[in-house]
């Protein structure tokens, strides 16, 4: 359903919220109302997984640092990142891309470590933000890390692999020979032996596949009658091995409606298929400075965050007219800040790194947020990405392992995993700022964007905003206040019988500087902490501090 537009303008007449500090901050009345009655649905817990691409540090000196390291590792794996994963009940990861997946064949990546080629990594040309560096090894794919590594990541992590498959350049036989390598029974077929040699005698049960990956632009540039054409060809007849595949097909770049209306009207109208089980959404919210921004960037960028549900919408919208029971569903398997004007990363290996700081905890929280409330249209949804690049829970380089704001982000929300969602309706004073232009360069893909917004009058934006969901008797709610200065003295309201026995609260944020981030020299300069809540029967109140994260957890009777 569309957010609710919960600002009650009438009371709060007079009440504006300029972007320049003031003294003190100014507390002010709000109000949140739980309906306990009105279910939303199940928020899949799948919602929280996440993407790891062979793109700079990603996997090499992120993911993979092998058994002979000296850095503490799990059967080559960053022990620390496994650790973390499953603190977080990481549900499933996806992998080799992204863009990289169109130019990978997963040959390469099994067999005899010793023996596997060495091949030109898709993202050679993108070395640094300038594209000056020099050639060096993370521009070349090893393949020391393959398909069995990737599944005993995931199988170490506690999470499902999501396997994205090679439209752009190799045949829909291979992608038949990958299912069979990954799926097929013990002894029964020369692929099944080449997986035991590996050290897998018994089949790794692969459910999810994506065909594809952003074939409108890196994944082949097709039109949606041509990538409708592929998807047909690859999925048809796929081997199953009593494996209930659920397909992704490559869905569209942003609002881009028209790629939508064309692959649905051509899978479900000329000559009918199986609907796929998901459709993949991407959504960068592109935005100039990691660090160096100031305050008058933080308003847009966060409006750009909060476009997630409107292009969700309207997506959803467009696959109704021929999926009209909603049978395929959103997949949003690339999302989160991309900062293209800047090189904030921490080590020149991490192609397309990025700092993190309290801003993009907040605008990844505000997005989980968004599908939290959407839980009948979003089955899946993928961070992009787990470690070293863009909106990345970890940075990492040899042996220094820190972790981001949108690590603390993950973890405060995983209480919603598998959660009945429930509606939430907020009453708050609307923050209003200066309203600027943010000229988005062109990505990787090709693609242009501009913020939706014009130079020349005020911008508004919500002034409280969250989701809800109840598990038995243990109610989560979660809630952003993107104010830069202002803190809400708030009372919240549950509706449809339930009272409150206890309540406690976990704060992110909340300090006086939204760029705050952890270095490898200061790793904990942004950690959670407790914060009181004052619980009467069916009334809590709460102060949100500004630019914070927050998470109740209450105890209903």
């Amino acid at each position: 359903m569309q957010r609710r537009d919960f600002i009650k303008a009438g009371a709060f007449a007079g009440a504006a919220f300029l972007i320049q500090p003031k003294a003190h901050a100014a507390s002010a009345d709000a109000h949140i109302e739980v309906l306990l009655d009105t279910p939303l649905g199940t928020i899949s817990p799948f919602i929280y997984s996440h993407f790891t691409e062979e793109l700079g540090a990603v996997i090499y000196d992120g993911v993979w640092v092998g058994e002979k390291s000296k850095i503490a590792n799990t059967q080559g794996i960053r022990t620390a990142l496994i650790d973390k994963l499953r603190q977080i009940k990481a549900p499933a990861v996806r992998w080799p891309g992204g863009c990289f997946a169109d130019s990978y064949d997963w040959r390469d990546g099994v067999g005899p470590r010793d023996k596997r080629p060495k091949r030109t990594d898709f993202w050679v040309d993108d070395r640094d933000s300038k594209g000056t560096a020099p050639l060096g090894p993370g521009n070349f794919d090893p393949n020391q890390f393959g398909t069995d590594e990737f599944v005993r990541f995931c199988k170490l992590s506690g999470a499902e692999p999501y396997l994205a498959a090679n439209v752009r350049s190799l045949p829909a036989y291979v992608f038949d020979q990958w299912v069979e390598y990954c799926n097929s029974p013990a002894g029964s077929s020369t692929y099944a032996d080449v997986r035991a040699a590996g050290g897998t005698r018994e089949p790794y049960n692969v459910k999810y596949w994506g065909v594809g990956n952003e074939s409108w632009g890196c994944g082949g540039t097709f039109t949606p009658d041509e990538y409708a054409s592929e998807y047909r060809r690859y999925t048809a007849w796929v081997p199953r091995y009593g494996v209930d595949l659920n397909l992704i097909a490559s869905g569209p770049n942003q609002d881009d409606v028209e790629w939508t209306q064309g692959f649905f009207e051509n899978v479900f109208g000329k000559r009918k298929i199986k609907a796929p089980f998901g459709w993949s959404l991407h959504y960068y919210t592109d935005l100039p400075e990691a660090l160096a921004f100031k305050a008058g960037d933080v308003y847009p960028g966060y409006s750009l965050a909060d476009r997630m549900e409107k292009i969700m919408n309207d997506h959803w919208t467009a696959m109704g007219v021929h999926d009209r029971e909603h049978q395929v569903k959103l997949i949003v398997d690339e999302y989160g800040p991309w900062y293209r004007f800047s090189d904030t990363k921490v080590d020149p290996s991490h192609v397309l790194g990025q700092q993190l700081t309290v801003r993009d905890g907040v605008m990844t929280a505000l997005t989980l947020d968004i599908f939290n409330r959407n839980p009948e249209k979003v089955a899946m949804a993928a961070c992009a990405q787990l470690i070293n690049c863009i909106d990345s829970l970890f940075l990492s380089h040899e042996d220094q392992f820190i972790t981001t704001p949108v690590f603390n982000v993950f973890d405060m929300y995983k209480d919603h995993m598998g959660g009945q969602g429930v509606r939430v309706e907020f009453s708050a004073p609307a923050i209003h700022y200066p309203r600027t232009a943010i000229k988005r360069t062109l990505s990787p893909v090709g693609d242009e964007a501009v913020a939706p917004e014009s130079e020349g009058r005020d911008a508004q934006l919500w002034g409280l905003n969250g989701s809800a969901s109840r598990q038995g008797n243990t109610l989560t709610l979660t809630v952003v206040n993107p104010h830069l200065t202002d803190a809400l003295d708030t009372q919240i309201l549950l509706r449809g019988g339930a009272t409150a026995s206890a309540a406690t609260a976990q704060v992110l944020g909340g300090g006086a500087d939204v760029h705050t981030h952890n270095t490898f020299a200061e790793p904990n300069n942004v950690q959670t902490r407790t914060a009181e809540v004052k619980v009467s029967g069916s009334t809590l109140s709460f102060v949100f501090p500004p630019s914070s994260v927050v998470k109740l957890s209450v105890q209903l009777t």
